[in-house]
């Protein structure tokens, strides 16, 4: 499985093609899957370009990305968007219209609570499990492990090639109890493709797009999400094929 993570904090000073109005988000998600997305991730957008949680601005978000592209669409619930956890808690009980999946970044203050409002509400959760961080062992110990559709595993800096995959494999061998759920495996800037690789050796799902990198494997700036997608199959069913071989 191949997510498209169409904009995340970055705006249109990074890159002309990341979308922010829910217009543009459902247009960049339509070329996206049709690019070969399996699923898309949005970090909904006040006006002001601020990412945000508010009902408000997720659901014209959401109601726009699933006209273009059906289901499939997840967000995050990451402090970048409501630092303070309490908050988070108030307004995921007061969405109107609900994401299919929500991620929680479980080295976050509050990320169980958050977890557990989105559960009372029928929202899948997806555990953000980040290198460099103490999210798998605090997630090991937790009694809602059990209940999480699927594990995140990040690696949030933009480490080299071999240094990132060492990045990601230390997650995935360490204390992440067997849950049964999906992993979905991923990196940032110049971990970015070497961690999509990974992701095909592995046969994990894997993400791709504006949110994590601005550069095609060959170095060259990419001019859209869906050629990043593009880009992606070819690595990651590349990656999977040198493995079986």
């Amino acid at each position: 499985m191949l997510q498209v993570c169409l904009n995340g904090t970055r705006g249109p000073g990074d890159h002309a093609g990341v979308p922010m109005s829910p217009e543009s988000l459902a247009e960049s998600a339509a070329r996206a899957v049709a690019a070969g997305a399996g699923e898309v991730r949005l970090h909904p957008r006040t006006p002001c370009g601020s990412t945000s949680l508010s009902p408000r601005v997720l659901g014209p978000a959401l109601d726009a990305v699933r006209a273009a592209v059906g289901g499939g669409v997840r967000i995050s619930t990451a402090a970048a968007a409501e630092p303070d956890a309490g908050r988070r808690v108030e307004r995921i009980r007061s969405w109107t219209v609900l994401p299919d999946l929500v991620s929680v970044e479980w080295h976050e203050q509050g990320a169980e609570a958050v977890a557990e409002a989105l559960l009372a509400r029928g929202i899948g959760v997806e555990a953000g499990l980040w290198a460099g961080t103490d999210g798998a062992e605090l997630f090991a110990r937790s009694s809602l492990a059990p209940r999480v559709r699927r594990i995140l595993v990040k690696v949030p800096y933009p480490s080299a090639g071999g240094e990132a995959e060492q990045a990601a494999r230390s997650v995935l061998s360490g204390p992440v109890p067997p849950t049964g759920a999906a992993v979905l495996l991923h990196g940032e800037g110049r971990g970015a493709w070497p961690v999509l690789r990974l992701a095909g050796r592995l046969g994990l799902g894997a993400r791709i797009g504006l949110e994590d990198t601005l550069l095609l494997p060959d170095g060259t700036v990419a001019r859209s999400n869906a050629g990043l997608v593009t880009a992606a199959r070819i690595e990651f069913h590349a990656a999977g094929h040198a493995e079986e071989g």
